[in-house]
């Protein structure tokens, strides 16, 4: 069965306009009756909380779901999108927050996936390699496209990503949380990509938790709360107070250090740390860093991308090898321990990627909060079915997760949720020292608020925590001590009263003044 044709007729400022669209799932409802206009040539922000509907609308709009009542309204005529395939003939693409990225294929590949040039009854792989070529050079990306995809960065495979949305010549191209493991340099090199986009009569749809950078390019505001639209206005109308008062209700910020208790033993002592780069390259991802994090202490490893953050939790947890040096927890050696082994001995990771090591897909959300403490409900074969349901009520109480109960996919819950998910699979092992790797990615400001909150009250508690992020901000916000990477070594190291251009300087990123 043939789809419907797209109308490509009469052009006018809206180009696309949302109307009384409602979806549900069961008993959630996560869109209710929303109105909402794309204009053409122009940068169109959606802000709300994790769960307000973003993700659904966007969803919508590119015809990945469909709504269960409301109409779209394409170039001034109604239009009922089939499958993502269906919008994307329409010009609409959908660059989603979770990479769909093949690992196991080039990057050529992947942004040609579906779409192969053939010549002459085969596919003219010299001529995809040239186009691959030239769209990295517009995003300024020094990325290989015969490279597989699976041996970049997450920052890296992000801009694959917006390359594939961008050689579809889409006139509208939904960015659902593009700039999430992105470095400040990435950031910029988007923003001239999306204005010179939208010289050109693209019409962007921009969803980002990162609200003061996503001013930078918005011309309309739209909020969402609880799957209804509270708040629109143009960008000269609107603030960063504006923005969090419509997705919240109130105003707060992320709060400060936790204070008012004394930091305890040394928890985690890392001696002269090495790790290696990647295949083939001839420097060290972590090049002999030593640290030390004592009980009740939060410390926030600050860098950008590339500077190693990543490389150097994963060894602490014991998914990197070290070429080089120690990690000792409470003064034992764990380098001989198994991932396993040493969360049993009280170090956990929540890793960056969650979908890829964070989460099983498969299965329910208590199903993952429960999977890395089956010991604490379990004997030899047999499990108490009661102990597992109390440890996953209390781990959704205790880190706010909104879903229907342990038994819900974890898959129908918003990426935030998820991202509590994960961290509350790895809090109710009991740890003694946690580490985060970007735990922020996806999270609103609202959810981010309550981790913070969440991972102060255990500090006082006496667990040590190792935060690493690229927000400065979140640095000011949570860390008693701030340690910043530059190329696999510590550059500096400051407490918790320093200034954001230190910080920024310290890492090797310009800071330029506005």
């Amino acid at each position: 069965m043939s789809q419907p044709l797209c109308n490509s007729g009469s052009r006018g400022e809206v180009v696309l306009a949302a109307r009384n669209i409602a979806k549900s799932y069961g008993n959630v409802h996560a869109l209710k009756g929303v109105n909402f206009d794309i204009h053409r040539g122009q940068v169109t922000t959606l802000f709300g909380e994790n769960g307000a509907g973003k993700s659904t609308l966007m969803k919508i709009l590119s015809g990945v779901v469909q709504p269960s009542s409301g109409e779209i309204i394409l170039d001034g005529s109604p239009v009922s999108f089939a499958s993502s395939t269906h919008a994307r003939g329409c010009g609409i693409s959908i660059i989603h927050q979770e990479l769909s990225l093949a690992p196991n294929l080039s990057v050529r590949d992947n942004i040609f996936m579906g779409r192969e040039i053939i010549k002459g009854g085969v596919v003219h792989f010299a001529e995809e390699e040239r186009q691959t070529r030239a769209l990295m050079e517009e995003l300024e990306e020094d990325i290989d496209p015969l490279t597989r995809v699976e041996d970049l960065r997450l920052g890296q495979q992000q801009i694959v990503e917006i390359a594939r949305a961008l050689s579809i010549n889409s006139r509208i191209l939904i960015m659902d949380e593009p700039t999430s493991a992105l470095s400040a340099t990435e950031v910029e090199v988007l923003f001239k990509v999306i204005h010179d986009l939208t010289s050109r009569g693209v019409s962007i749809v921009y969803i980002s938790h990162h609200l003061e950078e996503a001013l930078q390019i918005t011309h309309h505001a739209v909020v969402l709360r609880d799957g209804n639209m509270t708040a629109y206005a143009e960008r000269k109308d609107i603030d960063l107070e504006w923005i969090v008062r419509n997705m919240v209700g109130d105003n707060f910020d992320l709060g400060n250090p936790p204070q008012g208790h004394q930091f305890g033993a040394v928890a985690l002592s890392i001696e002269n740390l090495s790790v290696p780069g990647p295949s083939g390259a001839a420097y060290n991802a972590v090049d002999r860093l030593s640290l030390q994090v004592r009980t009740g202490e939060v410390v926030c490893i600050y860098g950008l991308m590339g500077a190693g953050r990543t490389e150097l939790l994963e060894c602490i947890a014991g998914r990197l090898r070290s070429n080089g040096g120690k990690v000792l927890l409470e003064g034992q050696d764990v380098g001989g321990l198994s991932i396993a082994g040493r969360i049993a001995g009280g170090l956990v990771l929540v890793p960056e990627d969650r979908q890829r090591d964070g989460l099983v897909q498969t299965m329910t959300v208590g199903s993952n909060l429960s999977l890395a403490s089956i010991g604490a409900f379990t004997k030899g074969l047999f499990t108490s079915g009661h102990r597992e349901r109390d440890l996953v009520n209390d781990a959704i109480r205790r880190v706010h997760v909104k879903t229907d109960g342990g038994a819900a996919a974890i898959g129908s819950l918003s990426g935030g949720n998820q991202q509590k998910v994960v961290i509350g699979k790895m809090l109710a092992t009991q740890p003694k020292v946690i580490l985060l790797d970007e735990p922020s990615r996806g999270i609103d400001i609202g959810a981010k608020a309550e981790v913070f909150k969440l991972l102060a009250e255990r500090a006082k508690q006496g667990l040590a925590v190792i935060y690493s992020t690229s927000e400065v901000n979140e640095c000011l916000s949570i860390a008693h001590r701030i340690v910043v990477m530059h190329r696999g070594r510590i550059s500096a190291e400051f407490g918790s009263d320093v200034t954001k251009e230190k910080i920024m300087a310290a890492s090797g990123e310009a800071v330029v003044a506005h």
